[in-house]
């Protein structure tokens, strides 16, 4: 059987990273299960190892890449304490303690590790178009997240893609910036609430392209334009556009706890009283119970509380 950790935290973005430095400190020597680097949803280092330039993280007044400051918050997670296992969790067992997880797809009857408490942090992931181009050039005028990175197409021609709220926002949000907002919608219709389409329609620098799929993300190292089809005629047109935001949806990354933690109706884990769930000694943090900000600093916030509330569940369950 394998050692029974005080903490084990799954995931290894802001929020648990932060959640790994603060637990370290107060020697509950967390073991972080990191995700796989194989895997764009499950990475170790979460959605950042795919951003190039970070200019809102507080502290870097030049800005950082992406990747090193996850590398930065690993190192300090590590010269505190924390250990790491690179492997997806793939099974866990909440219904007694300690908890059990598993990292093999294999699942052998032992589990891989055991914990008393458990943070969740397995984040969520951006759908994508599942086109050429895209996953080369993403963090290279490719983005998901117009408030990340907005502020670097200023008086560019840009390009959303989608039809929901989360795309109307995008766009409106992107014409502070932007010279031109190509809102690219595959129906006639938006799926949007009727208060932001009607933002959306009264605003001079949104322009539609209805009826319309993307083929292609292109451009070399950074991106030109997009290759479309109209879905009613089956034209094919090229678009110019420097920067083009996907807006099509996020999924939580919550599906190894399904029948085990509560979920919204979207699948983002429910919280309350902080991090806590409906699982004594189990805590969520970042964005698999976060649909609405997604940023790394309310992740990293986030991960401290996490890290907070076991360390203060574990004392009062006499581990601590």
């Amino acid at each position: 059987m394998p050692d029974i950790h005080d903490v084990v935290i799954l995931g290894s973005g802001p929020a648990g990273l932060t959640a790994a430095i603060y637990t370290a400190r107060a020697n509950l020597k967390p073991v972080v299960v990191e995700g796989e680097p194989s895997s764009t949803s499950d990475q170790p280092g979460g959605q950042l190892m795919l951003t190039t330039d970070v200019e809102n993280y507080p502290g870097f007044v030049d800005g950082i890449m992406g990747p090193e400051l996850m590398e930065r918050f690993r190192d300090q997670a590590a010269r505190f304490g924390a250990t790491f296992v690179t492997r997806k969790a793939t099974q866990v067992d909440l219904s007694s303690r300690p908890f059990r997880i598993w990292t093999d797809a294999a699942h052998d009857a032992d589990a891989d590790l055991e914990a008393r408490a458990l943070i969740v942090s397995t984040g969520a992931r951006s759908l994508m178009l599942n086109v050429p181009g895209e996953s080369r050039l993403l963090g290279h005028g490719l983005s998901t997240c117009a408030t990340c990175d907005g502020f670097f197409f200023r008086e560019q021609d840009i390009a959303v893609v989608g039809g929901g709220d989360s795309a109307i926002e995008e766009a409106i949000f992107l014409t502070r910036f932007a010279r031109t907002v190509t809102l690219i919608h595959r129906r006639k219709e938006l799926r949007a609430s009727k208060i932001m389409q009607d933002r959306a329609f009264a605003n001079e620098k949104i322009v539609f392209r209805w009826d319309t799929v993307v083929n292609e993300v292109v451009g070399d190292t950074k991106v030109s334009g997009l290759s479309v089809t109209n879905t009613i005629t089956g034209e094919e047109d090229k678009l110019a556009f420097s920067g083009v935001f996907v807006a099509i949806g996020h999924v939580p990354n919550s599906g190894v706890f399904d029948g085990q933690l509560d979920v919204d109706e979207a699948g983002y884990i429910r919280t309350t009283e902080g991090s806590r769930t409906n699982v004594e000694g189990v805590f969520v943090c970042g964005d698999v119970q976060d649909h609405i900000y997604r940023q790394a600093i309310t992740a990293a916030g986030s991960g401290c509380m996490a890290a907070i509330d076991a360390e203060r569940w574990l004392e009062a369950a006499g581990h601590g």
